[in-house]
């Protein structure tokens, strides 16, 4: 990507109400004290660095880098901020904007990875360009966006626990949410690195399997001793059409069932209506 910078690389003074924020900032949250301890800085030292803007009309520039040190000049008092001005377009600005903001700043995963997919969706760039132009692998650019499939509650939790991509996209592995959820609250307690996330996860994934094949072998047992029992209350119906009367009892236990069938006897005929 080509920037071309001011002949003399000039440094100018512009007034803050001058600089609107750059279209495709990643940056969604800012840690307060450190803008506090930074304001502080700016306050006594002046800003060392000046910050990068590009002309976007006669009176207003579109903010390129700086973001921390233009809200820290404005919680200092300052009105006016030094800044290099470059020439580029709104594609390559969104790009190198993007390029400051990993190289420097304190962003999280999934800042990054939303922060790639908007100039994706709106310069209409291609994974591979996308990649060409931020100096990495496509399949690096794959993996970073895959994590934005995660929900917002676990991105959350992910961030809040200091976790990696590399823990992130392992969570993928795991289509049901409650499923990660669970994962995700196990790793997270017992501080695993990503080795010992991914195997806990293939160790759960097994788990899961086998409790699966138990409930549907629990199901095909109770439906077999379904058809044994209706083919034992038919069995019991058609001795009752004799006229011969039969009692059942059931009892179960954690080894078996048992089906206990009682045939009444006919009663003996007396002997005086045997010879009469």
């Amino acid at each position: 990507m080509l920037i071309n910078f001011k002949r003399g690389r000039r440094i100018i003074d512009i007034p803050l109400v001058r600089i609107r924020p750059c279209k495709t900032q990643v940056r969604r949250k800012y840690n307060p004290e450190l803008l506090k301890e930074l304001a502080i800085s700016i306050k006594q030292n002046g800003i060392l660095q000046p910050l990068t803007v590009r002309k976007v009309s006669s009176a207003e520039y579109e903010l390129i880098s700086g973001e921390r040190r233009l809200r820290a000049a404005a919680m200092c008092g300052k009105s006016k901020v030094p800044c290099i001005v470059i020439s580029c377009s709104d594609s390559q600005a969104s790009i190198y904007s993007l390029t400051e903001n990993l190289q420097r700043s304190e962003i999280n995963i999934f800042e990054e990875a939303q922060g790639i997919t908007e100039i994706m969706s709106h310069y209409h760039m291609s994974k591979k360009e996308t990649a060409r132009k931020l100096g990495k692998r496509p399949s690096v650019i794959e993996g970073r966006l895959s994590i934005l499939d995660l929900s917002a509650e676990e991105r959350e939790l992910i961030i809040k626990a200091h976790l990696s991509e590399r823990h992130a996209r392992a969570l993928l592995i795991l289509d049901d949410p409650t499923d990660r959820r669970i994962v995700l609250s196990e790793v997270i307690e017992k501080k695993m690195n990503v080795s010992q996330t991914e195997k806990f996860i293939q160790e759960y994934i097994e788990q899961i399997k086998i409790e699966h094949f138990q409930k549907l072998r629990r199901k095909a047992v109770l439906k077999d001793m379904k058809i044994i029992e209706n083919t034992l209350n038919k069995a019991l119906d058609t001795i009752s059409t004799t006229g011969i009367s039969a009692l059942t009892d059931q009892s179960e236990n954690e080894q078996y069932i048992e089906y206990t069938v009682r045939i009444m006897k006919p009663s003996p005929v007396p002997f005086e209506k045997r010879i009469s």
